[in-house]
């Protein structure tokens, strides 16, 4: 997929999170949090500015996603020990969802692709691929980027109207 359909997919991957988000906090910082998601959702592909690492390699992974959630989480946790235990356990988890969910929602729109992607590895060589369309398809990228869209703006709007 290309820039478009990777922040499109990421905004239906955080919709449930951003309904959470917003119905616990507020439609700012659920949106707050589309906007994070959306910016982080090409992260996998520096892999292709790096020398020496492979394109849908080790940046393609669950691993990585638990890398990048790790470290959010822990920012996230740092954080919110500043004002006690229970906010510290609440924004690192928090921090820990934002930082994956937009690696992960990569991996699943790559996954759409004829290439795939592998997952696991190195652990597991396994590869997976629904061969749905080409990572250069406009229709598929602006497709998922409405989607995202719309998906996320319904999610957000119920996160609101969800009485505090």
């Amino acid at each position: 997929m290309h820039r478009k359909g990777h922040v499109g997919a990421s905004l239906v991957v955080y919709a449930p999170l951003g309904f959470l988000v917003t119905a616990l906090a507020s439609i700012e910082v659920g949106l707050v949090g589309a906007a994070g998601v959306a910016s982080l959702a090409m992260v996998p592909d520096l892999d292709m500015r790096i020398p020496f690492v492979k394109h849908r390699g080790i940046t393609h992974t669950v691993w990585f996603a638990l890398l990048v959630g790790v470290a959010f989480g822990a920012v996230g946790l740092a954080v919110g020990l500043q004002r006690g235990v229970a906010e510290a356990l609440l924004f690192g988890g928090a921090a820990f969802l934002f930082g994956a969910v937009p690696i992960l929602s990569h991996l699943l729109a790559d996954a759409l692709t004829p290439m795939g992607i592998r997952p696991y590895a190195p652990v597991r060589d396994d590869e997976y691929t629904l061969d749905l369309f080409t990572a250069a398809n406009p229709l598929a990228n602006f497709g998922l980027l409405g989607l995202g869209g719309v998906v996320v703006a319904v999610a957000l709007v119920a996160g609101d109207a969800v009485p505090v």
